[in-house]
């Protein structure tokens, strides 16, 4: 199973794209958000999941990951007008959008900034804002690994600090790439029991190591630009503001995001559809087939 090869587009202001494609051609588009690292690669590995819902999944490697062009100070709002880009490139119109944890907070600035076009968006197991928009600090932190919270710190000193830890972090899980670990993203970032089943799978086990393989074996530009976007600065729309239909799934046992950030979401965006997982930070990959299904109904 491969996706159609990579192909790219170029914006407004001069920067390459990457995006692949993957289900059903003909089938309703849907653009799926990597989490932070990730890639274009990341998907379901089981691209039937696809077929069955009837969908065409768009995925892309965001500024800085991977082969396309790095955007320094970007927010999280700087996502929508890249995904419209690639929406012109295929020649489509309306779409649904997720994201799934790093990607979520990028899915909702979709929902709230491209509304005309967006007919509904989702956010898999993403984080809330930060800080006065969004939840206190006690909260935001409340049973996240050590890893997470030590990299809000660092995004909120700034890139010179949190460069080297992201590195050294990404050098550790390349270095651990195909072999069986307790600790399969690194130390400080121990995930639940059902967490560690799905990982261990050998399907999303190879998917998750050529996604980081992909967006950051180069560098780790993106995953900079991604935790300052997401912890240190305004996302630059509001998640209350967002009038297009929100989906909202997190998981009670994750412990990357905790369940306090969608029950935040839940709370925040208006007339959500809210659906709580039993299991973790991974749980979407059992529920796809009905997170596609909601997103693909009429509104």
């Amino acid at each position: 199973m491969t996706a159609t090869s990579t192909a790219t587009t170029t914006t407004a202001d001069g920067r390459i794209l990457a995006y692949c494609e993957w289900g059903d051609p003909k089938g309703a588009p849907v653009f799926s958000l990597h989490g932070t690292p990730g890639s274009r690669l990341t998907r379901h590995p089981d691209e039937d999941v696809y077929r069955r819902a009837g969908v065409r999944v768009i995925t892309y490697d965001r500024a800085g990951y991977g082969l396309s062009t790095r955007r320094p100070g970007r927010t999280v709002a700087d996502v929508a007008p890249d995904v419209a880009a690639i929406a012109d490139a295929l020649g489509i119109e309306r779409f649904a959008v997720t994201g799934g944890s790093g990607g979520a907070p990028h899915a909702l600035a979709c929902g709230a900034l491209l509304s005309e076009r967006v007919t509904r968006c989702a956010s898999v197991v993403g984080p809330a804002p930060y800080g006065e928009n969004g939840l206190a600090r006690e909260d935001w932190v409340r049973g996240m690994v050590e890893g997470n919270v030590r990299e809000l710190d660092l995004a909120r000193a700034g890139e010179a600090a949190l460069r080297p830890e992201l590195q050294r972090e990404t050098d550790e899980m390349l270095a651990n790439l195909g072999q069986e670990s307790d600790t399969p993203m690194g130390e400080g970032y121990e995930l639940s029991p059902s967490d560690m089943a799905v990982v261990a799978r050998a399907d999303i086990r190879a998917m998750l190591d050529d996604s980081l393989k992909s967006g950051c074996g180069e560098n780790v530009d993106g995953f900079v630009d991604d935790d300052i976007a997401m912890m240190a600065k305004p996302w630059g729309f509001d998640v209350a503001a967002i009038t297009v239909p929100v989906a909202i799934w997190f998981g009670v046992a994750d412990t990357l995001v905790p369940p306090a950030h969608g029950e935040w979401l839940a709370r925040t965006v208006p007339h959500a559809s809210v659906v709580r997982l039993d299991g973790g930070h991974f749980a979407v990959y059992e529920g796809l087939g009905k997170l596609l299904a909601w997103l693909t109904e009429s509104s």
